[in-house]
């Protein structure tokens, strides 16, 4: 129960960080929805999948941006200027939540 717990709060601050920005640009709620979603379901499988033995550093930053790539692309359609930063922010943040989950949990 511990590390599900951890998981989630792990979770939660990572989407609060991502969906801070988005506020102040004021983006729909549908979007703003989907990144918190993404950034606290995205830590369950970093901490629960076999990858990088040796580099665990890796992880959670190839992951994250695996798992991003479909909302990338759906954004890209109207605005390819977010590519980059929707990119190196799923990077950014899965690499923290790899590195949180490898010394919390």
């Amino acid at each position: 129960m511990r590390e599900f717990i951890i998981t989630l709060l792990i979770g939660v601050i990572a989407g609060g960080i991502d969906v801070l920005p988005m506020f102040k640009m004021k983006l729909d709620k549908y979007s703003i929805s989907s990144a918190f979603v993404h950034y606290l379901i995205a830590p369950f499988i970093i901490f629960n999948i076999e990858l990088f033995s040796n580099a665990w550093w890796l992880k959670g930053g190839i992951i994250t941006l695996a798992l991003a790539v479909p909302i990338i692309i759906l954004v890209a359609k109207d605005d390819k200027k977010s590519i980059l930063p929707m990119s190196a922010t799923s990077v950014i943040l899965g690499t923290l939540m790899g590195i949180a989950g490898h010394f919390l949990l």
